[in-house]
């Protein structure tokens, strides 16, 4: 597979078919600032830095990284753009710890036999919703915890169209994750709240319009239904 781009000033830039097989979806956002929604779990990174270059950004102009969780396989890359770039790191207060201590179990570090040293977060998020400015674009971040107990979910409105990033709306769930199914449930209600136009999720592709962004996570309700 190829770099593509979703839609206006939104692009997918990693993958496991993209940049390594223990990658997440990467998204590259470009709404006055380039923000990267997560980042793989690390291998990857030089992959996803040619492709965002491709599209004909410069990584060096990176601004942020927004963790939608604390698994490796999405926060793995950000040590090295940390180190690289500058680049500033948000996600919520709840997961922040296992990326700051470098939690080997909490991470899923020892999942994928890799290593993740500890990393300081610049920004978390608190409560159930916060909005980030960039430029003109207004990025809202959502607490939707279940996977994990600081996953959030991110959207905004571009283009006309309401896209959503709803990573790992499948799970897994374990209590080595501090996963809670009933939280889960409440959240995928949440999300389904959103009717979104675009939906990126963390491993499995993108769908649109909203009526297949339903039937996804409406599929995973009914498989996890208690």
């Amino acid at each position: 597979m190829e770099p593509q781009q979703i839609l206006d000033g939104v692009f997918l830039v990693g993958s496991a078919d993209i940049s390594d097989s223990r990658d997440c979806m990467v998204y590259l956002l470009d709404v006055g600032e380039l923000v990267l929604i997560d980042t793989g779990a690390g291998p990857g990174l030089p992959t996803i830095l040619s492709n965002i270059r491709r599209l004909g950004f410069d990584p060096a102009k990176l601004s942020t990284i927004i963790l939608t969780h604390c698994h490796i396989d999405h926060a793995g890359g950000a040590h090295e753009l940390k180190a690289r770039y500058g680049v500033r790191i948000i996600m919520h207060e709840l997961d922040a710890p296992a990326i700051e201590t470098g939690d080997t179990k909490m991470t899923a570090a020892r999942w994928y036999g890799l290593r993740f040293p500890p990393l300081p977060v610049d920004h978390k998020l608190s409560g159930n919703e916060e909005r980030l400015a960039f430029g003109q674009q207004e990025v809202i971040c959502l607490h939707t915890p279940g996977h994990t107990p600081g996953s959030i979910s991110i959207y905004m409105d571009r283009a006309g169209k309401r896209i959503l990033f709803g990573q790992d709306i499948h799970g897994p769930f374990s209590p080595e994750f501090g996963s809670n199914i009933s939280h889960w449930q409440k959240s995928m209600k949440d999300l389904l709240a959103l009717k979104a136009d675009v939906l990126c999720e963390g491993h499995f592709g993108v769908y649109q319009p909203n009526k297949s962004v339903t039937e996804y996570i409406e599929r995973y309700l009914d498989e996890y239904s208690e």
